[in-house]
This record gives C-alpha cells, structure tokens and sequence, in this order.
C-alpha cells in the first residue's frame, strides 16, 4: 500500500479545517448572537464571545414570540408529512421500480414536480383550503408540505429498490409468498436504513418549509419558519431572539441526525459496493 507523505496529510487535514470553519462559524455565531444581551448585537467590532450569558433571549423566544407552540406546531406538521410521505412515496417507488408504472418518463415527470418554486401554487393553493374551510389547519399543512415531499421521497427510493435484487422477491414467492409478502418481508426491510435516510430528509424539509407556512397560517398554526419574521419590527429587528428561536429550530434535527446516523451511514451507502465491483 503505497504510503501518504506527511505534507499531504497535513495538506488534508488543514483543507478539512477550513472547510469545518466555513460551515461551523454561522452556527456558532447564530448561538453566540442568542446568548448575547441587546447592546451586543450590533457592536463594531463584532463581540466574538459574550461578556456574560444572557438567557432573556431564550425566555423571550419561547414564552412571548411563541416558540413552544411554535415547535409544537411544527413538530405536528412535519411528523405528519413525513408520515404521509413515506406511505405515499416506498409505495409509490416500489411500483415504480418493479412495474415501471406510468411508462420510461414518469418518474421523471414525478421529478420535474420538486422543480416548481412553491410560490407558483400558492394562490390556487390558498383558494383551495379556503373553498374546504381549511386554511390555518393542520390537515392542510400536511397535505400541502406533502405535495412536494412525496415526489421527493419517490425518487430517491426509485433508486434504492432498482439496486435491490429482484432475485431476493421471486425466491421468496416461489416459496410461496404473495406479492404484498415479497415486498412487505423481504424488499422493504432490505431498504429499511435508506427509508430512515430518506425519511430525515423529508422531515428536515418539512421542518424548514417557509412559503407554504406564511400563506396557510393566519395566527393558530404557527410553526417556527412563521413566526421568525415576526421579529423583524419597521424599526428594529431582534437578533437575539431571532437567533434563539433559529437554534431551539436546529436542536431537534441535530438530535435526530445523531440517533439515526448508523442509518444514514447505511441507507445512503446502499448499492455502492455492488456497483463498484
């Protein structure tokens, strides 16, 4: 094995610092702004480290701006539309990839739905949901956040079950499985880790989504996205705040990342090493 030179390793490992100080550094400065007391927001020069921890800001986001309910809030909409989407979507996939429903370029058109901005549906959108006296609902959320989160969960599972070996689905129905069997034992188990990676994606998503947030939401559905700009006064805008809310959004997703990461590791790893040989 032919040996890296010492100035290369270096070389590498100094690139991935920068790379890590690039990405990490708005992270860092969004908890840095949150623990920071009005008088230090606007500072110049900026103040890297706060002079003493300021917790108002968190106070003030969960209590006064809504934060609670505002995690609450999208914690039910994205669960449910992640929800609905993963239903909708492996099967949707699974008839793709098996069955090649809807001929050689539907999965294509199912694609070409995720290049629409959401801002083009919006007002049919918001005359629909009027018209079925559902707007500001949580029905409503999850069925518009899954209108893009379907297709997206399609196509990507397309791939997953097109690299799983049909062979494993036939033997097991010679043995005398059903269809439903076949792919309900032995298909979907066998994605199970690219589920889960797909799954978080469309959480993540979902979780983020603003545009559908601000035309479906009058006042009672108020997740997070919504209630951000609220913070941004005619003539004041509070930083603090807004940066306490945007890390109470980030903690959740960090969170699932870590618990699911044996998944994602394997889910989006899936099918490489038969490609490679």
């Amino acid at each position: 094995m032919k040996r890296i030179p010492a100035w290369q390793r270096l070389l590498n490992l100094v690139l991935v610092g920068i790379a890590l100080l690039f990405f990490l550094f708005p992270v860092y400065w969004m908890i840095n702004t949150a623990l920071k007391p009005p008088n230090e927001w606007l500072t110049n020069p900026p103040i890297f480290f706060p002079h003493h921890i300021y917790l108002t800001n968190f106070s003030q986001a969960l209590i006064h701006w809504g934060g609670l309910k505002g995690l609450w809030d999208s914690l039910v909409v994205s669960v449910g539309a992640t929800a609905l989407s993963l239903v909708a979507g492996v099967l949707g996939a699974y008839a793709i990839a098996r069955y090649n429903v809807g001929g050689n370029n539907f999965s294509f058109f199912v694609l070409s739905v995720l290049f629409f901005p959401p801002v083009v549906v919006s007002i049919p959108m918001f005359q629909f949901w009027r018209s079925v006296n559902l707007i500001d609902t949580f029905p409503a959320m999850v069925v518009q956040y899954s209108s893009f989160t379907v297709p997206f969960v399609t196509w990507i599972l397309k791939g997953f079950f097109e690299d799983l070996a049909i062979e494993l689905e036939e033997s097991a129905m010679v043995n005398g499985a059903t269809r439903w069997q076949a792919f309900w034992d032995v298909a979907l188990p066998s994605v199970k880790g690219s589920v889960v990676a797909t799954a978080l994606l469309a959480f993540i998503f979902s979780w983020n989504a603003f545009t559908f947030a601000v035309i479906l939401s009058q006042g009672h559905i108020t997740t997070l996205p919504y209630i951000l700009p609220t913070l941004m006064e005619g003539h004041y805008v509070l930083w603090g705040d807004i940066a306490a809310i945007a890390t109470l959004a980030v903690v959740p997703i960090v969170v699932l990342a870590f618990v699911l990461q044996r998944y994602l590791v394997r889910g989006l790893s899936f099918g490489t090493i038969r490609e490679s040989l």
